[in-house]
Formats: structure tokens, C-alpha cells, sequence
């Protein structure tokens, strides 16, 4: 897999204006630079900048993401383990029942994302 190079498509003048935030907006303005595609202002949004099919949602190991409520669900990431999945343990899960899936990934031999230990 390709390693991730971190281009990011910020919000143009986001640095100097305290009440703009960094998320990507279109430029709007007559002079604005970024929209003139002036090439020292900053990457715009445009479409060659995609990823492969085959890349996109990978988490960055290279494997794909199931997300997990309870110990059900790791029954459905066991099946696609074999395809190279991972297990992320959703946010709202406790810390009891978080150590129950941790355990029962172990014993399944599937990767978690997140443990506790994190």
C-alpha cells in the first residue's frame, strides 16, 4: 500500500483569521488567490486528488475497520478476519463490557484498534 503523504485541504486564510475554521471551504472572492489556482497559495479540492478504490477506508496498517458494540458483533469480524479486518471498539462502549471484547478478540485472534491501554 502507498503510504498517506498528509496533503490536507485547509480553509484559505484560516491562520490569520482567529474565527475561521481550519475545514476546507470554497474561495470565494474576486482577488482570492486559491481560487485563481496560484500554486504557492495551497492545494485546492479538485478531482485527481482521490485515492484507488481498493485504498480508500483503509485504516492506515492497511486493513479494513469493523466497528463493535458487544461481543456479538465480533462473530461478524471473525468471518471477514481472514480478508485482513481489525476491530475498533466503538466510543460509547463501557469499561466492562470493553474488556469483555478485548478478551474475546484475544481469544478470536483479531487485531483491536483501540484498547484500553490507549
Amino acid at each position: 500500500m502507498k503510504k498517506r503523504r498528509g496533503l490536507k485541504f485547509e480553509r484559505y486564510g484560516w491562520r490569520t483569521k482567529k474565527k475561521l475554521n481550519k475545514s476546507w471551504r470554497r474561495p470565494r472572492g474576486h482577488d482570492n488567490k486559491v481560487r485563481e489556482h496560484i500554486a504557492a497559495k495551497g492545494a485546492r479540492v479538485q478531482m485527481g486528488y482521490r485515492r484507488k478504490k481498493e485504498e480508500r477506508g483503509l485504516h492506515p496498517s492497511g486493513v479494513r475497520e469493523v466497528l463493535v458494540f458487544n461481543t456479538n458483533d465480533l462473530a461478524q469480524a471473525e468471518v471477514a478476519s481472514d480478508e485482513g479486518m481489525a476491530v475498533r471498539i466503538a466510543s460509547t462502549v463501557g469499561g466492562r463490557k470493553r474488556g469483555a471484547i478485548e478478551e474475546e478478540a484475544a481469544k478470536l485472534g483479531i487485531k483491536v484498534l483501540n484498547p484500553t491501554g490507549t
